[in-house]
């Protein structure tokens, strides 16, 4: 492990030891703790663009989608607990 040196407006480290405080944590465990969760969400941001983009790069490649009333109705059909046919994707119309 390694140390690393923040410095934190008076006004911020007040809140952090409060909201440390309320969750029985310390102010060190609780600042590390936000960084691993910003971290964290961060690299699933990255990998939901990366998948939007391969997705992206699948359609301009084939021609291909879901229209979005096709595929909505089956989302909501699926979520209801039915088990709709998938649909299939087709050429995009112009």
């Amino acid at each position: 492990m390694s140390t690393t040196t923040i410095r934190l407006p008076e006004e911020l480290k007040a809140r952090i030891a409060a909201a440390a405080e309320r969750t029985g944590s310390t102010a060190h465990n609780f600042i590390l703790q936000a960084i691993a969760e910003k971290t964290e969400l961060e690299e699933r941001r990255a990998d939901f663009h990366e998948e939007a983009d391969r997705r992206y790069a699948d359609i301009v490649a084939t021609g291909k989608t879901i229209p979005w009333d096709t595929m909505r109705a089956y989302l909501e059909a699926r979520a209801a607990g039915k088990k709709p046919a998938r649909p299939k994707a087709r050429k995009l119309g112009r």
